[in-house]
C-alpha cells in the first residue's frame, strides 16, 4: 500500500524514521512530506494515488478527498477531527482513526498557566518592569478559594479541574453527562447557566459541533461576573468572538486567556480579539509541547499499524 504523511509531526527525523520503518519493512511504500501544501491542488497532487494518509490538522476536505480514489484510511494527529470532512469519508467508507489523550496534559497544563497569566497580569508585569515601572495598577488575584468552572469533563477538562482542585479551587462543572470520575473528585454538575453565574474562571473544553458553536454568546457571557475570565483552549468557534469582544472592551468580564480562533494563527488585523484588553493570547500552541508531539506520532502509526493488521483502533 501507499502511505503519505502529508505534513510534519512535529518530530525528528530519527524518530519518524523508526516509528514508520515497520512500513517499508512489510513492503509497503511511505512518503513523508517535510511541508504543508500550499494550495488544494498541490495536496491533491501529493496524495491522490494514497490508499492511506496520516496528518496533524492540515484541512482535508471533499474537493481534495475526491480526488483519492484509493483511499481506504485516515489517521488523525488530533484529537478534533473538525478540519477533516468526516461525513464524505463515512460516505466512502474511509476508516478515520484520531489520536485522542495524546495531549492531555499538554492542553490542561497551558489552560492553567493562561488562568495564572490573566488572574496576575504576568504579561503586563513584566511589560512595565522593562519599562521601569512598578507594580502600579497590577494587582491580581489568587486562584485559591475561586471557582473554578469546567465546561467539558472529557480527558482534558477532568486534568484541568485536577489542577485547580490542587490549587485550592471549588471545581463546578457542565457537560452532557456526568463522568464518574468526575463525582469521585468532588465536582458538582451544574446548568451551564448556572455555572457561568457561579464561576470566577470558566475554562472551555468541548469539540466544536453545530450544538456547541457559538455556545459562549452575547448572552451567556452577560450571565458571568464582571469580575470573572474565560479560558479557551478548546475550539475558537465555541465563542462569539464579536461578542467577547465588545464584553472585553466594556469590562463585563475582567479578561481572558485564549489559544484558539475563528481561523487558525497567524490572525489577521481585522480580527476581534487580537487587540482586546486584559487578554492573554497564544497561537493554537496548547497541544504542542516536545513529549505530546511525540506522544501523538506514536499514536498515529499504531493507528496505521492496527488498521493493516485488521484490529483497527481509536475509531472516529
Amino acid at each position: 500500500m501507499k502511505i503519505v504523511l502529508m505534513e510534519p509531526l512535529g518530530i525528528s527525523q530519527d524518530k519518524l524514521d523508526e516509528l514508520s520503518a515497520f512500513l517499508p519493512q512489510a513492503g509497503h511504500s511511505f512518503i513523508a512530506y517535510p511541508d504543508r501544501a500550499t494550495a488544494p491542488e498541490q495536496l491533491a497532487a501529493r496524495i491522490a494515488d494514497a490508499e492511506i494518509l496520516i496528518l496533524a490538522n492540515q484541512p482535508l476536505r471533499e474537493d481534495v478527498l475526491c480526488q483519492c480514489p484509493n483511499l481506504r484510511m485516515i489517521s488523525i494527529g488530533f484529537t478534533g477531527v473538525d478540519h477533516v470532512d468526516v461525513d464524505y469519508c463515512k460516505s466512502r467508507g474511509i476508516w478515520l482513526s484520531n489520536a485522542s489523550g495524546y495531549s492531555t496534559n499538554a492542553v490542561a497544563e497551558l489552560a492553567f498557566g493562561l488562568m495564572v497569566a490573566v488572574s496576575r497580569k504576568i504579561i503586563a508585569c513584566d511589560q512595565a518592569t522593562r519599562s521601569g515601572r512598578d507594580k502600579t495598577d497590577l494587582i491580581g488575584f489568587e486562584l485559591a478559594g475561586k471557582t473554578l468552572g469546567i465546561v467539558g469533563t472529557g480527558a482534558i477538562g477532568l486534568k484541568t479541574a485536577e489542577i485547580g482542585k490542587a490549587v485550592g479551587c471549588r471545581v463546578v462543572a457542565y457537560s452532557r453527562s456526568q463522568r464518574p470520575e468526575a463525582l469521585a473528585m468532588g465536582i458538582e454538575y451544574l446548568s451551564l447557566e448556572t455555572l457561568l453565574q457561579e464561576s470566577d474562571i470558566v475554562s472551555l473544553h468541548v469539540p466544536v459541533t453545530p450544538d456547541t458553536k457559538g455556545l459562549i454568546d452575547a448572552t451567556r457571557l452577560s450571565l458571568m461576573k464582571p469580575s470573572a475570565i474565560l479560558i479557551n483552549t478548546a475550539r475558537g468557534p465555541v465563542v462569539d468572538s464579536q461578542a467577547l469582544a465588545t464584553a472585553l472592551r466594556a469590562g463585563r468580564i475582567a479578561g481572558a486567556g485564549l489559544d484558539v480562533f475563528d481561523t487558525e494563527p497567524p490572525l489577521p488585523e481585522e480580527q476581534p480579539l487580537r487587540d482586546c484588553p486584559n487578554t492573554v493570547v497564544t497561537p493554537h500552541v496548547a497541544f504542542a509541547t516536545q513529549e505530546s508531539m511525540v506522544k501523538r506520532a506514536v499514536i498515529v502509526f499504531d493507528n496505521v499499524r492496527q488498521w493493516l493488521n485488521s484490529s483497527p483502533i481509536n475509531q472516529i
